[in-house]
């Protein structure tokens, strides 16, 4: 089975390696345009790119994909696409040309879009997944293939539930392919949305319910990681690991106590334990050494 693999970031170019490790046949490779990062603005290759570099493997980065793509179809004569993560909607004829199928870490069809994964922490999902789909003209709205579910911890940060979901994706992806071709089904439910985050989106306020403060915190956690405004500083906080419901609290955004376990954080209906803060170009460290520091107190307060 010849397969033409697309992708960009790193979660797409770990289903890749795990494909060439499993002696699948990628005979060509598909990403998006290489872009400047970091603060040198220096032109870096895609995770994806990387990978198939690597293992010699043909990539390409087209502009224009339905074009172009076309003319690697011919070319490679793969049998199907597996696409994850790749960043663009693929449109006839290309998306015709043979079978695509992504890999989609949700449980579709909620949160079709971007950022799954973010959205599903920020509105306290306890279960998500992955989803593998065959790919229509719309946003994530093919049959199913392949569904695979993943119960969600409270605490449960970006970091972590990203890593369990590349696992997770690994293993999906084998049995599909070792199943192939599959016997698909409509996606049944309201479909929601992940759009692509926004720098809102990183805004932290604590006069928002307590509990939307906690999942907003652990859904960017540890990267790129909420804003909040202390002292006329701009912070990220990290590692939320306590809430408490107190209907008495008044004042939203106060730091109520700091001990060892992190800084106590007054919100709209209850209190955020948070262990972590991070200054303007520092490190983050722990709240208790953020106040032997002097760099925040009892009593302080953040903006909303």
């Amino acid at each position: 089975m010849r397969i033409l693999f697309l992708g960009t970031p790193s979660f797409a170019s770990e289903h890749l390696e795990f494909l060439i490790k499993n002696n699948f046949d990628v005979v060509a490779v598909i990403s998006q345009p290489d872009k400047p990062k970091g603060r040198g603005k220096k032109v870096q290759p895609t995770p994806v790119k990387e990978v198939a570099q690597k293992y010699n493997i043909p990539v390409f980065q087209p502009t224009k994909l339905t074009s172009e793509g076309l003319s690697i179809i011919e070319r490679f004569k793969p049998d199907l696409g597996i696409v994850v993560a790749y960043g663009k909607l693929l449109k006839p004829p290309f998306l015709n040309a043979i079978p695509f199928y992504n890999i989609h870490a949700s449980l579709l069809p909620k949160y079709r879009g971007a950022a799954p994964i973010q959205r599903a922490l920020e509105n306290g999902e306890g279960v998500t997944g992955i989803t593998i789909f065959k790919i229509g003209e719309g946003m994530d709205d093919g049959p199913i293939a392949l569904k695979k579910e993943i119960s969600v911890g409270e605490f449960e940060t970006f970091g972590s539930l990203y890593e369990k979901l590349l696992s997770l994706g690994k293993e999906a992806l084998l049995e599909f392919l070792n199943n192939y071709p599959p016997n698909l089904y409509p996606q049944e439910g309201e479909p929601t949305y992940a759009p692509k985050i926004s720098k809102e989106d990183l805004e932290l306020d604590f006069s928002a319910d307590y509990v939307t403060v906690k999942n907003k915190i652990r859904a960017y956690d540890p990267i790129p990681g909420v804003r909040a405004v202390l002292k006329g500083k701009l912070v990220k906080l990290f590692q939320v690991f306590y809430v408490e419901r107190d209907e008495n609290v008044k004042e939203y955004g106060k730091v109520l106590k700091i001990n060892n376990e992190g800084g106590f954080i007054s919100a709209k209906g209850g209190i955020v334990g948070i262990k972590y803060i991070q200054f303007p170009g520092k490190k983050p460290i722990s709240f208790l050494d953020a106040k032997n520091g002097g760099l925040v107190k009892e009593g302080d307060k953040f903006e909303s």
